[in-house]
């Protein structure tokens, strides 16, 4: 998908424009086509699949390749492209009128909000083939047990580095590989008069996910926000921001935002996502990635970006082994390298994995991060994690700004998230 952040909010069918939403992969709005009158007639014919890749045309990779799923399922393809956000409201306004889409592809968030309101069938009922799909990515769409859909890819975060900037530090990125060494390294690159790391920190989901590599890193969990694990995250960002480590800017910062810091030369250290490999290519300086660093070694699940691609429910049942041919074709084989490369993605499955390294080795680092990842809404959050995450984000904002103290402002979190939860 796209490379911005968009916000919504799981509360139902009226108000779920507020869902916390695709931080790591939201689209530039627009879009076209009919998204209710094409042809519904069973066996052959129309066929309408509902994407958030407007900036996808009919030119494109990505819509030639449904256009060929569509001819060898023996239909023809009607598709429409919807801002995120858009696109979920839609998707819900349309099974309410019993007129859904035959294929859905969202943002893997919002897989658990569609599938709590009856929208998705599961990749059982449809025989969707997800057994060569890692298990930390498919956990991304799946509820109470079941999986809904099949991922087309992920994406998620890492750091970026400045090479010239460490060398002038004498900081040798090998030495980084937990929060200390890290810390340590900041402190170097303060030093040497450059500066240390910036990051998106900013009033929204898109604060939460960039934390959430630090917060899950800490050995923290999302059902208790308030545990000495998840106050040390909150206190490490905070830390780096009181001794200069960060700057205050990262409070306001969005992820774009903060990558253009990173681009100016004079950071050390940068929190991005997969995406903005191609800027990092243009920025005119010698860069390099590695994984978050969890607290004490190894990589930090970051959590995932990226979309399913799903069967909704349709009154007419025999219109779903097409759907289901399609769907297996997108995700399959070949495709599935076509479209993770068309998107900017991460392939779920380990065989294109291997094959996206062996043509772009870059990508290995990101392979990584992607293998260490984590949903969301994974661990039976579901429709629980944006009402987890608002206080979340919340509490980053008042730590940060000094209004509360890391302890406070966790703990403060805590009790709003189990009131929003109960």
């Amino acid at each position: 998908m796209g490379l911005a952040a968009a916000s919504r909010r799981a509360t139902g069918l009226v108000s779920l424009a507020a869902l916390g939403g695709l931080v790591a992969c939201s689209s530039p709005s627009g879009g076209g086509g009919d998204p209710a009158g094409a042809s519904q007639a069973s066996g052959g014919g129309t066929y309408t699949i509902w994407d958030p890749y407007p900036q996808h045309d009919r030119s494109s990779e990505w819509v030639k390749l449904l256009e060929t799923c569509g001819t060898q399922a023996g239909v023809t393809i009607e598709r429409t492209a919807y801002d995120t956000t858009d696109l979920t409201n839609k998707a819900l306004l349309a099974a309410q009128q019993g007129n859904a889409p035959d294929v859905l592809i969202v943002d893997n968030p919002v897989v658990s909000t569609l599938a709590e309101a009856g929208v998705l069938t599961t990749a059982d009922e449809n025989k969707l083939d997800i057994s060569a799909i890692a298990p930390n990515l498919l956990a991304a769409g799946q509820s109470q047990g079941r999986t809904y859909g099949v991922p087309i890819g992920a994406n998620t975060l890492a750091l970026y580095y400045n090479r010239e900037v460490l060398k002038k530090a004498g900081v040798d990125i090998a030495s980084v590989k937990d929060w200390t060494s890290l810390t340590a390294a900041l402190q170097k690159v303060k030093a040497a008069g450059k500066k240390g790391i910036t990051f998106s920190a900013i009033g929204t989901e898109e604060g939460s996910f960039q934390f959430l590599p630090w917060f899950w890193g800490s050995g923290a969990r999302l059902t208790k926000l308030d545990s000495p694990e998840g106050v040390s995250a909150v206190a490490l960002w905070t830390d780096w921001l009181k001794k200069g480590y960060a700057p205050n800017s990262v409070i306001n910062n969005t992820q774009t935002t903060s990558w253009q810091e990173f681009a100016t030369g004079d950071f050390a250290f940068a929190e991005n996502g997969t995406w903005q490999l191609a800027g990092a290519k243009q920025a005119g300086f010698d860069y390099g990635t590695i994984p978050v660093p969890g607290k004490d070694g190894g990589t930090a699940p970051a959590p995932t970006g990226g979309e399913f691609v799903g069967i909704p429910v349709q009154k007419d049942v025999a219109r779903y082994p097409a759907s289901q041919k399609i769907v297996t074709c997108l995700t399959s084989g070949a495709n599935s390298l076509t479209t993770t490369t068309t998107l900017s993605y991460i392939a779920p499955t380990e065989q294109v994995r291997a094959e996206q390294v062996a043509r772009d080795p870059e990508l290995k680092v990101w392979v990584e991060a992607v293998e260490a990842a984590k949903g969301r809404t994974s661990d039976d959050l579901g429709t629980k994690y944006p009402k987890i995450s608002e206080p979340m984000w919340g509490a980053v904002q008042a730590a940060l700004s000094g209004s509360k103290s890391p302890q406070q402002a966790m703990t403060d979190a805590q009790a709003a998230a189990a009131s929003a939860t109960q």
